[in-house]
């Protein structure tokens, strides 16, 4: 029994490496084949420090976009901004601080922002955290829905102005395939509770499809759109928090796309030029992607868009 373990073992080891090629070809997933550029253009990017963000910034800023790194971790950030205006010519790229867990930090971080910028024609909010323990934002919040969504909800609220009056504007949200199994708890938000980690990921991240798709319907005629994103599996920072899933993603990172891979569908979002007009859709590998019956529904995106509002103390008709 043990050499033929041994034997099976070694067969699988054959076949994946016969087969990786064809494997890392199809794990890759789609290409953004737009050759748009984008001189003269300012793109604000959450978390862009590292993993897709960075991958997202580095692209955009090839194309001669302004790109504004606003990053948790300034010196990371910094690091990140240094790299690709080494490998990019003439790259425009700067890290402004900013703390998706924190509303001060991000209340101030918008009006130095205003101050500063005169245009924004694409913001991408791309920042997230994964499978936390269960922890609490300055503001109190559930860490994962704190941050995934109702940061960027107020974010894009107080930057909402700029991107009206800098139309034709683009908002990408990153979300996930995991909002497939997310359900918004609205009995118990903040999973005081109970508390999962994985369950409370796929919450922030059907809220951030929900987000997306009222928000779309509030633009109409704005000459903003918003479309959301589910990147794929992509090897990042991440899974940091869940010793399960770093485990699975080094032992099958064969099957898993790069940063850069991951990165291609919220450049598409953000340049494809045959997207001018589309909103409130949900795309990956660069193509419309099925979105789960609880994404559709126009009833908890609107009571989850007043919640989200009462919560940041907020008014947003």
């Amino acid at each position: 029994m043990f050499l033929l373990l041994i034997a099976g073992i070694g067969v699988v080891a054959l076949l994946l490496i016969v087969l990786a090629p064809h494997i890392r070809k199809y794990a890759a997933g789609g290409v953004c084949l737009s050759k748009a550029r984008l001189d003269g253009k300012t793109v604000l990017i959450t978390g862009a420090n590292t993993g897709i963000g960075k991958e997202t910034a580095w692209d955009l800023a090839a194309r001669g976009a302004r790109v504004i790194l606003a990053c948790r971790d300034v010196e990371k950030g910094e690091e990140a901004a240094a790299e690709i205006r080494s490998n990019v010519s003439g790259a425009q790229v700067e890290v402004q601080e900013l703390d998706l867990a924190d509303t001060c930090s991000i209340r101030a971080f918008a009006q130095r922002f205003l101050r500063e910028v005169n245009h924004l024609h694409v913001l991408i909010n791309n920042a997230g955290v994964m499978m936390c323990p269960y922890m609490k934002t300055a503001d109190g919040f559930e860490m994962q829905l704190g941050v995934n969504h109702l940061g960027h909800f107020l974010l894009t609220y107080l930057l909402i102005g700029l991107l009206k009056r800098s139309a034709p504007a683009r908002i990408v949200v990153v979300s996930s395939l995991a909002h497939n199994f997310g359900w918004i708890r609205f009995h118990d938000l903040m999973s005081l509770g109970s508390y999962n980690s994985g369950l409370a990921y796929c919450q922030s991240k059907l809220a951030n499809v929900l987000f997306t798709r009222e928000l779309a319907r509030r633009l109409e005629g704005s000459g903003v759109t918003v479309n959301s994103v589910h990147p794929g599996s992509v090897r990042s920072e991440l899974v940091r928090h869940s010793t399960m899933m770093s485990l699975l993603f080094t032992i099958f990172s064969i099957f898993l796309k790069t940063p850069r891979e991951g990165a291609q569908t919220s450049v598409y979002c953000a340049v494809a030029e045959e997207l001018h007009s589309i909103s409130g859709k949900h795309f990956s590998d660069c193509t419309p992607a099925f979105v789960a019956p609880q994404g559709r529904n126009e009833k908890t995106a609107r009571r989850l868009w007043d919640v989200s509002c009462k919560l940041l103390g907020i008014e947003w008709d």
